[in-house]
C-alpha cells in the first residue's frame, strides 16, 4: 500500500496503520504538489518508512517550459539531499504524447534513486504506445486509473497494461481505492502495489470552541490504512 499524503499528520497515520510507501505531497486538493522541505525533513525524524516525494511546480497541465523544469530540478536536489527514496513526475506534450526530453532530466537528476510517472499517464492520448516509452526511459512505475475517473473504472485498461508491460514495469492503481473495492481490483487485475490517501473529514474547531469543518480538514486514517494493507495481505495468501 502507498499513501498519498500532504501533512505530517497523514504521514503518521499511515505509518500506523502500516502503509508500505508514502508519497509525499503539497495541496492534495490540487492533485498534488512538491512538498515542502521541512516537512520531509520532519517525516524522515521519526520513521524509515519509504518516502517518494512528488515534483510538480504548479496545477494545470503536464506541459512544462524550461524555467519550470528548472524550477523542478531544483526542488528535486534539495529533497534528495533530505533522504527521500524516489521521486513521482510527470510530462507530457502538447499532443497527449509523453514529453520524453523532461523525464529524461529528471530520472537523471534523481539517479540512482527511482522516479515513478503519475496520473498524467492518464491524459496520453495512446496509453498502449506511452507504455513502451516510459518503460524505455526507465521509470519505476506507473500510477494510473486506466484513464478514468477512478481506478475500478479504468480497470479493463489496467489490466491490458500489466499484461503489456510483462513485468518490466509496476503497474500501480490508483484513483478511488476503497476498502470496498480494493480486493475486487487486486483480483481482477493482478497489480501488485495500491495508491490511495485513505482518508477522512476531520471534524476541527473555531475560534468560538464551535465544532465545524474545515475545507482542509482531510486526513489519512489510521484505521482505513491498517484494513485496507489486510485486506491486500490477506488476498496474498489466498
Amino acid at each position: 500500500m502507498e499513501i498519498c499524503i500532504d501533512s505530517v499528520d497523514s504521514a503518521r497515520n499511515a505509518i500506523t496503520g502500516g502503509a508500505f510507501r508514502l508519497e509525499c505531497c503539497a495541496a492534495l486538493s490540487e492533485g498534488g504538489l512538491t512538498p515542502t522541505p521541512g516537512m520531509i525533513k520532519q517525516i524522515r525524524k521519526s520513521s524509515d518508512v519509504p518516502m517518494y516525494a512528488m515534483i510538480r511546480s504548479r496545477t494545470g497541465n503536464f506541459v512544462y517550459s524550461q524555467e519550470e523544469m528548472d524550477v523542478m530540478l531544483y526542488d528535486l536536489k534539495l529533497l534528495k539531499e533530505l533522504g527521500v527514496n524516489g521521486f513521482v513526475f510527470g510530462a507530457l506534450t502538447e499532443d497527449g504524447e509523453i514529453a520524453t526530453e523532461p523525464c529524461r532530466e529528471i530520472i537523471s537528476a534523481a539517479s540512482p534513486l527511482p522516479v515513478t510517472f503519475h496520473r498524467a499517464f492518464d491524459e496520453t492520448m495512446n496509453p498502449l504506445k506511452s507504455l513502451n516509452t516510459v518503460i524505455d526511459l526507465g521509470f519505476e512505475r506507473i500510477l494510473t486509473s486506466g484513464q478514468k475517473s477512478s481506478a475500478l473504472e479504468g480497470l479493463e485498461l489496467i489490466k491490458q497494461l500489466i499484461h503489456q508491460a510483462r513485468g518490466k514495469i509496476i503497474i500501480m492503481p490508483g484513483a478511488g481505492i476503497t476498502k470496498d473495492n480494493i480486493l475486487h481490483i487486486k483480483t481482477e487485475s493482478s497489480a501488485k502495489e495500491f495508491h490511495t490517501s485513505a482518508r477522512k473529514r476531520e471534524v476541527t474547531r473555531d475560534n468560538s470552541g464551535k465544532f465545524k469543518i474545515g475545507p482542509d480538514a482531510l486526513i489519512t486514517d489510521e484505521s482505513l490504512v491498517m484494513e485496507m494493507t489486510r485486506i491486500v495481505k490477506t488476498c496474498r495468501k489466498m
